[in-house]
């Protein structure tokens, strides 16, 4: 007999909410299909009420509170998540299914975007001119916006909030975050954690729902910016409708990110590398390689060096000694895997197929393996479309020239990688790929919290990446002052525009 699923409920001013919810959501465990908990789904008059309290807060103390105590709630914050940090991997594993060390991973990555945000005194220095005209002295500073929402998807629980949590609390805003309904657990277990750092109630608040709870964000007039990652087309949705109703917007979308490998590659090195990104997190990753353009003549021995390597994993629960865990839902499971028929039917070669082998699961998980088609053409959907699981397409291209000119007409721009021993040609790349992050010989290349994290063309809406000082700057406005302070022999009227003198 199942047991009875969890209620999992919002988090309002430092308590769970204790309200009735008109509207709930199942959650999973996708490595064994069985439902674990509930989830409450927030009613726009509810995100109203929690705007309003986070607004308050924000106004009445934590705006106001100094550089050193928010530094000091930031250390104790960073020091709770590193304690805490196996437990919140064990709630992504058990309702996301990615494994456990997988999960470790993305707590460890969304710590380092805290210990970047320790450092926020140095960050939100501002800057002086003194006798910019006769006496008169120029500065400027760096103030919060308010309210700042976050809405963060399934495949990253605890990094992607991280991303942009630490950052916009220690620039002296208030948040309200909906994280995906699919894995809500992690997001209040790093929520609780602001509470005992001792950040005062109403800052960090977490609102659990759907499409309803993410409109009342993006109309609210107290909500000042908005945070989002997920689909491009969801992305291109919130960053219309949220800068329409005044916002300012980073949504981060989807990706189709290549990896470019020219003959004189170390082969070995690349496949390692293809496996270890196209099916890490079951392929589960806006930053996941799955096109693999192969520049002639090495693609069959690399296509058969990434093959060999792929039946030695193992596809299972993520809480057991595994190489891959489960896709997050049964219908994403199946969307998936009803491209590999599309690519067979358009022409591909299916050189491993995911849905064959044993899986190492009690139950019936979201399952699917790891799949490698060889022979793909950029008109196969396969390749047009954001698939997000575990299916690696290669591409075959006669040069560098004609792979280049792959990746740069591709509508996505998210991330990018070469694989190569010529110092002239990685350069070559790095300088003429139109995307956003690239990696020499680096197959996912995500930048440390102290870069920036975004991509190009359909993969960004916004002018601003994630964390980073382009992160300090989304969630804080500039204000210049020009100050004068008179002696007694400074006097007369003047009505001409003011002259430096």
């Amino acid at each position: 007999m199942s047991p009875t699923p969890t209620r999992i409920t919002h988090l309002v001013a430092g308590a769970p909410w204790e309200g009735t919810a008109q509207r709930t959501g199942p959650v999973y465990n996708p490595a064994t299909g069985e439902q674990t908990g509930v989830v409450d789904l927030a009613s726009a008059q509810l995100v109203a009420e929690v705007v309003a309290g986070a607004r308050a807060a924000w106004a009445g103390e934590w705006a106001q509170a100094s550089l050193t105590r928010r530094t000091q709630v930031l250390f104790r914050f960073r020091e709770l998540l590193n304690e805490r940090k196996e437990e919140i991997a064990a709630l992504i594993t058990a309702e996301h299914g990615k494994v456990l060390s997988d999960a470790l991973g993305e707590v460890t990555r969304g710590l380092e975007v805290a210990e970047f945000a320790c450092g926020i005194p140095h960050l939100l220095k501002g800057g002086y001119t003194e006798n910019a005209s006769t006496k008169v002295d120029v500065y400027s500073i760096r103030q919060s916006l308010g309210v700042v929402a976050v809405v963060s998807p399934f495949n990253f629980p605890a990094m992607v909030p991280l991303w942009f949590v630490p950052v916009a609390v220690a620039c002296g805003n208030a948040v309200v975050i909906k994280p995906s309904e699919k894995d809500p657990s992690a997001v209040n277990a790093v929520a609780r954690l602001w509470t005992e750092a001792g950040l005062p109630d109403g800052v960090m608040n977490v609102v659990h729902g759907d499409k309803e709870a993410v409109d009342a964000l993006l109309t609210h007039p107290d909500v000042a910016s908005v945070s989002f990652v997920g689909s491009t087309p969801v992305a291109k949705y919130v960053y219309e409708t949220g800068t329409a109703h005044g916002k300012r917007v980073q949504a981060l979308g989807g990706a189709k990110n290549h990896m470019v490998v020219l003959p004189d590659a170390d082969l070995d090195l690349a496949a390692d590398a293809a496996v270890n990104a196209g099916f890490g997190s079951a392929g589960e990753r806006c930053m996941a390689i799955s096109a693999l353009v192969a520049v002639e003549p090495v693609a069959d021995e690399l296509v058969a060096k990434i093959a060999e390597r792929m039946s030695t994993l193992v596809t299972g629960d993520g809480t057991r000694a595994c190489d891959m865990g489960p896709l997050v839902t049964a219908q994403h499971r199946d969307k998936v895997a009803s491209y590999l028929d599309a690519g067979v039917e358009a022409g591909a070669t299916l050189v491993v197929d995911g849905r064959e082998g044993e899986v190492d699961a009690d139950g019936e998980g979201f399952f699917l393996g790891p799949t490698l088609f060889d022979h793909v053409t950029p008109q196969m959907s396969v390749y047009t479309d954001e698939i997000f699981g575990p299916v690696l397409s290669v591409l075959r291209a006669a040069s560098y020239d004609e792979a280049l000119g792959l990746v740069n007409a591709n509508p996505y721009g998210n991330g990018t990688a070469i694989f190569t021993n010529d110092g002239g040609a990685a350069r070559r790349f790095q300088h003429e790929v139109e995307v956003g992050m690239v990696g020499i010989n680096v197959p996912i290349p995500v930048p440390m919290a102290y870069y920036s994290f975004g991509g190009w063309k359909n993969s960004l809406f916004g002018d601003s990446h994630a964390h980073g000082t382009e992160g300090v700057h989304f969630f804080t406005r500039g204000k210049v002052v020009t100050s004068r302070w008179l002696d007694p022999s400074h006097g007369g009227l003047e009505l001409g525009f003011p002259r430096n003198a």
